[in-house]
Formats: C-alpha cells, sequence, structure tokens
C-alpha cells in the first residue's frame, strides 16, 4: 500500500523591512530575520495605552514569542514593514497584539537607532484615556494590567530581568513617564 505524505502547509514568507542608512533613510529591502541577525537598522513603532488614571498598560509577552518570552514589555510594538507608514503600522500591531481599533494616536517622540532600541529607529505614539475591553492575541500576549509611574519604576529598579531591554530602555530615556527620573 503506498503511503501519501499530507500536505504541508505553506510556511509564510518572512517580513520584509526596509534597512535605513544612519539618518533613516532607506537604503534596501530584506527579510526581517536577516535584519535582525546581521544587527542593521531598521523601523519600529510603539505605542503606549494609557487609562483613565494615566496609568501604563503593560503586556507581559507569550511565552511563544521567539525573543524575550514571558517577559514584560511596553503596550504595543511591532516593526514597520516595507513600504508601509509609521502610523499604519502602530494601528496595525494594536488590532493584531490586542484586538484595539483605535481612531487616532498621539505622536510622542521618535528614537534614534541604538543597541537599547535592537537597532531599530523607534517612533514612539500614544494611546490616550483608554477604557475598552481588550482582545489579547494567545500568541503574542499572555496577560496585561494597568500599571502606574512608581509601580513601572519598582519593576525596572527591582526585576528587570523579567522586563524587555525596550522596556527598560523607554524607562532610561525618560519614557513613558517624564517623571520617573525623580522618583
Amino acid at each position: 500500500m503506498k503511503t501519501i505524505a499530507p500536505a504541508q502547509a505553506p510556511q509564510a514568507a518572512p517580513k520584509s523591512v526596509e534597512v535605513m542608512d544612519t539618518r533613516n533613510r532607506p537604503l534596501l529591502v530584506m527579510p526581517l530575520p536577516d535584519v535582525h541577525r546581521q544587527l542593521l537598522p531598521h523601523r519600529s513603532v510603539t505605542v503606549l495605552i494609557y487609562d483613565q488614571e494615566n496609568k501604563l498598560f503593560l503586556q507581559k509577552r507569550s511565552h511563544k514569542k521567539s525573543i524575550f518570552p514571558g517577559r514584560w514589555d511596553v503596550s504595543s510594538s511591532g516593526h514597520v514593514l516595507a513600504g508601509e507608514a509609521t502610523r499604519d503600522a502602530a494601528l496595525r500591531e494594536l488590532r493584531f497584539e490586542l484586538g484595539i481599533e483605535a481612531e487616532r494616536l498621539r505622536f510622542v517622540q521618535k528614537l534614534p537607532s541604538s543597541p537599547g532600541t535592537g537597532f531599530e529607529f523607534t517612533t514612539v505614539f500614544a494611546l490616550d484615556r483608554y477604557a475598552q475591553e481588550m482582545e489579547p492575541n494567545p500568541d503574542e500576549v499572555e496577560e496585561g494590567y494597568f500599571y502606574s509611574a512608581e509601580e513601572i519604576h519598582y519593576l525596572v529598579r527591582e526585576f528587570r530581568e523579567l522586563l524587555t531591554p525596550g522596556l527598560v530602555h523607554l524607562w532610561e530615556v525618560g519614557l513613558p513617564f517624564p517623571s520617573w527620573d525623580v522618583l
């Protein structure tokens, strides 16, 4: 009897991103895994979600994630795909990670590419006074909570190993709570 192997699901092609020069200008398009492996500068977005009390939502990354599984991270973040606008990438990541359909985001700041950002030119946005239910994607997010600046300061000071380097870097540069440096 002849056995036929089950059809394998086609592998999705890796996402492509733009490799940037030192002034954040596109040079070429490459698959994201290659860009990460070679530590090439590229673009990313971060969205900071604040509740009515100005507490910041932190997500615990899924244990299925290949990078920093199970660590606490910023509200939402991701890569800007080749040809994509940063605001569109931020809205896409909010939908994908947390099931949020946002209509408007507030621009906060652009961070230069550095080892602290994972060699990413990061555009930071905020979603203020968010009071809707979130529907986290379990492949991306295990859980999440809103934390005050004092609580996050304590986490960074005492439990840094439980946080992503990106969250720690934002704290070190004075985001997302400008008053962190005086705590």
